[in-house]
């Protein structure tokens, strides 16, 4: 089996039975904010583009790249669509022209001839959203997993498809938190340091519970060309962003799991597996053009920057003809506030009114009442400030997915009075009747948590609130504070509040003879 890095996630695999191209992306993407690191245009992307099988992992524009696929991949080639409650991705792969669809079924093996492959999906509200999915691919002569930017719940069950040789898994974190918020600078450096951390720890948990052999971090970190986000690349100019690249994790990983062997994956990377043998070339960089990407980054960003300015001003030109505010605000009624009366949980978890500043246009999502309407002066716990360029094309587009457009995009400003609040922004990422209705009927379906689990002192409720993760195997406990280390949530296990965000509570009890030895004497 031979596996060649094609930039960001983007992979071709060449099996015994077949080949699969795997998240081609060029770029840029989420309004030119995004381009994949290190640059991968010199590509035989002609050669790539001939492949037997397209897996598209998620709709996630650092994955799914329409411009790409109309140009390079053939329309008769057979396409292998995750298993997912909503058929978005689907509709906008038959919208470019592909119609050679293969549905899989989620996490259930399929052969062709001598290729065995398994697509394993998922499906809370947050993943990808409403879709994220990992490929498990064996041909006889090697295993792979490539997880891509899922974070499974049921390794177990992954993992009985087969032992992976390889394992390609995210390593740096696709999020807009804290580089848009409004806080002080050394508050911005101190939390961006923590969610760097975060995401070490979760990818760290996964290399070591799948325990390959081999592996590739992968899937980031982007590159920022535009002239307004360019200090956040990496870690940022201020030390306040969050995105890890290559090196990094696997200087880190070398420290906290020396035994793992770890390898570079970037555009041009060849891995050849042949049962149990591996051998590692580059066929697009010379080894000192890969020390000049990583070792004077900065440069070398900066003359990416100089050359693709055209691309960014193409890409601002491509968008939509900005909206008067009154005509806006008529647009956001019309579409948001059907999707808030069908949203019983997400204004439940709101709780108020969030305030958005588009343009000339000052307006109020009032989640409560399930109202779209102007400012009125009143107390917001959240605000956001977005180009109006931004939220014409997307009113023009009908995006459902704002995630997928404008906030990772970095090009917007946002601030809170209090904790983070995932039923807003899963609100924006569900703007369709189909994803509303999953959504509901899946927060529905969470709410029985009735099983405990024992945790060292304490019982808790087994399946961790955010997205169901088993705590018997993902919790940890320190100094009274439960964390699950599938996403960091944490919560205090005396009062059984959440740390990380509002709601979401947990059912726990110190069990009997923690009690009695808590107790005062006498």
């Amino acid at each position: 089996m031979r596996i060649t890095g094609l930039g960001h996630a983007g992979m071709f695999i060449e099996t015994a039975g077949g080949s699969i191209i795997c998240d081609p992306v060029i770029g840029p993407s989420f309004y030119g904010a995004w381009f994949p690191f290190p640059d991968n245009r010199g590509l035989d992307w002609e050669r790539f583009g001939k492949a037997d099988f397209l897996y598209i992992s998620h709709r996630h524009r650092d994955h799914f790249d329409p411009r790409l696929m109309e140009r390079y991949i053939r329309k008769d080639i057979r396409v292998l669509l995750p298993d997912y409650p909503t058929d978005d991705l689907e509709d906008d792969i038959r919208k470019l022209g592909y119609t050679n669809i293969v549905y899989t079924q989620a996490g259930v093996p399929m052969q062709f001839g001598e290729l065995t492959l398994m697509v394993t999906p998922l499906r809370a509200p947050s993943d990808g959203p409403i879709g994220d999915s990992s490929l498990s691919v064996d041909d006889g002569t090697a295993s792979i997993l490539n997880q891509n930017d899922s974070h499974p719940l049921d390794l177990e069950k992954l993992l009985s498809f087969s032992k992976p040789d390889a394992y390609f898994t995210q390593t740096s974190g696709a999020i807009w938190w804290p580089m848009v918020y409004d806080l002080p600078q050394d508050a911005k450096q101190n939390f961006a340091r923590l969610k760097r951390d975060a995401q070490n720890k979760r990818a760290m948990y996964y290399i070591e519970k799948v325990d390959a052999e081999h592996v590739f971090p992968m899937a980031g970190p982007p590159m920022f060309l535009r002239d307004d986000l360019f200090r956040f690349n990496g870690w940022g100019k201020d030390d306040d962003a969050i995105f890890t690249d290559q090196a990094q994790f696997l200087d880190h990983m070398a420290q906290m799991r020396p035994e793992q062997k770890g390898y570079l994956f970037v555009p041009g990377t060849q891995v050849d597996l042949n049962h149990g043998e591996i051998e590692i070339s580059q066929t697009l960089y010379t080894d000192e053009e890969i020390d000049r990407v990583f070792g004077d980054k900065w440069n070398y960003l900066e003359q990416q920057r100089a050359s693709r300015q055209q691309e960014l001003r193409d890409e601002e030109a491509s968008r939509a003809a900005v909206l008067p505010p009154d005509g806006m605000l008529a647009e956001l009624k019309a579409w948001w506030e059907p999707m808030l009366r069908k949203s019983r949980t997400i204004r439940l978890g709101v709780g108020g009114p969030v305030r958005m500043s588009i343009g000339e246009l000052d307006l109020v999502v009032d989640f409560p009442k399930a109202k779209v309407r102007e400012y009125a002066g009143e107390d917001c716990e959240f605000w956001y400030t977005i180009p109006a360029d931004l939220v014409s094309t997307n009113i023009r587009d009908h995006e459902i997915d704002w995630s997928n457009s404008i906030f990772l995009s970095l090009q917007f400003s946002a601030g809170r009075k209090g904790k983070f609040n995932e039923f807003i922004y899963t609100f924006f990422k569900c703007l369709s009747a189909d994803r509303i209705e999953y959504v509901e009927n899946w927060y529905s379906e969470q709410a029985d948590t009735s099983e405990d689990v024992q945790l060292d002192d304490w019982m808790v409720q087994r399946r961790c609130p955010h997205l169901r993760a088993d705590l018997s195997k993902t919790g940890k406990i320190e100094d009274g504070v439960l964390t699950c280390s599938m996403h960091d949530w944490k919560w205090d296990l005396a009062t059984g509040r959440c740390l990380t965000t509002q709601g979401h509570p947990i059912r726990a009890e110190a069990c009997p003879v923690t009690q009695e030895a808590l107790r005062p004497a006498g």
